[in-house]
């Protein structure tokens, strides 16, 4: 069997890199960032990783860099994380300046050639870091990669990175943690008929990074609170029979949408499982939510208007009900207020905030949260 690693940055990654000089010198400087100890001694335990450090360090062992400066620091962070399990199977440094246009700095592989041999498995490995530079390095070697967007992070990207397959942005090593034990919880699903054309991409441990446009303004700003309360980063892009009326579209989004949330789920494990009251100005709303695996809904929530904007309010509760049966979750609704606006958008955020303790997940405890065996 092919060995796998990670492949994790220094600065910026496993500690704080401070700004101006983005040098550690002084055992004073010495900060690890949150969680990073404990999770890499979580997956040291449960995971089959070799961890590797690849870092650059411009100039090491010139007077702007001295040597002793920079062992002084690495065998202190070292040591603090051998005494808590954490060992580190190779450290390959580069102390060349970006001007010198090394192969061996990042993002050259230069200093990686024994890993490109054949004996490990690249697909299934990951460059770690809080740069693009590490990003380009993960694509120049074949592997994936993780922008960890730590708040103490340098760089000037602001830890963007393309949207594609492989590459990840986390932003916290908890994260990093839940992506390599219990995987992605993204999803995409695309619906085509003869009514819509749909597609919906949901990730749900984003950070409330929505897109969305179905042609209906009202109901675009509804599917905007469910990313936006409830941490999903959502795509939805419609393109329906709003020429015969909204029926079609609206209905139909929320199948695509359910399908979306059940395939990212996955097995369950470690989720809450259920999850949300809250008031909006004048109006009080509720959504009981369980991801039980049977749909149900129970709708009380009435309106007197015909249309909040360009929205059928009769279509609530076909939303609903196809959301529900798609996602295969119960859902109680219950809404009362006066303000047909406020209570239609204080359902949509409940909602939101349902799914977001609903899918919580601890992979300390990753179990199934049924006594049956099965969700």
């Amino acid at each position: 069997m092919k060995k796998r690693a990670l492949f994790i940055d220094r600065d910026g990654t496993l500690i704080v890199e401070p700004p101006v000089t983005f040098q550690v010198d002084t055992l004073e400087q010495l900060e690890f960032l949150p969680g990073v100890i404990r999770n890499l001694y979580f997956i040291r335990k449960n995971l089959d990783f070799e961890f590797v450090i690849v870092t650059n360090q411009d100039g090491l062992g010139t007077p702007s860099n001295p040597q002793e400066n920079f062992d002084c620091v690495q065998d202190k962070m070292l040591g603090i994380f051998a005494s808590e399990g954490v060992a580190f199977d190779n450290i390959l440094i580069d102390p060349s300046f970006p001007e010198d246009n090394s192969p061996n700095r990042k993002p050259g592989t230069g200093m990686l050639k024994e890993y490109m041999n054949g004996d490990y498995d690249l697909a299934n490995s990951y460059v770690i870091g809080d740069r693009e530079t590490d990003m380009q390095l993960a694509e120049n070697m074949g592997c994936r990669g993780i922008l960890i967007a730590a708040k103490n992070s340098t760089d000037h990207n602001e830890n963007n990175i393309e949207d594609k397959d492989g590459f990840y942005s986390c932003n916290s090593w908890d994260q990093i943690k839940d992506l390599l034990f219990a995987g992605e919880r993204q999803a995409t699903v695309q619906r085509t008929t003869k009514e819509t054309d749909i597609f919906v991409s949901v990730n749900l441990d984003g950070n409330g990074i929505c897109e969305i446009s179905t042609g209906i303004g009202f109901f675009d700003h509804m599917l905007e609170q469910i990313g936006k309360h409830g941490g999903l980063d959502l795509t939805i892009k419609v393109k329906g029979d709003l020429h015969v009326d909204e029926h079609h579209t609206i209905e139909d989004t929320a199948i695509a949408l359910g399908e979306a949330l059940y395939k990212a789920l996955g097995d369950k494990r470690g989720i809450e499982r259920y999850g949300y009251c809250l008031p909006m100005d004048d109006c009080l709303c509720s959504v009981a939510l369980d991801f039980g695996g049977r749909p149900w809904l129970v709708w009380d929530a009435g309106f007197k208007r015909e249309k909040i904007g360009d929205m059928p309010t009769e279509m609530f509760l076909h939303f609903f009900k196809s959301l529900s049966d798609a996602a295969k979750m119960n859902l109680n609704i219950k809404a009362e207020g006066e303000n047909e606006h406020h209570k239609a958008e204080g359902i949509f955020k409940a909602l939101a905030r349902a799914i977001k303790m609903a899918v919580k997940r601890d992979v300390y405890k990753y179990d199934l949260p049924s006594t049956k065996g099965v969700l």
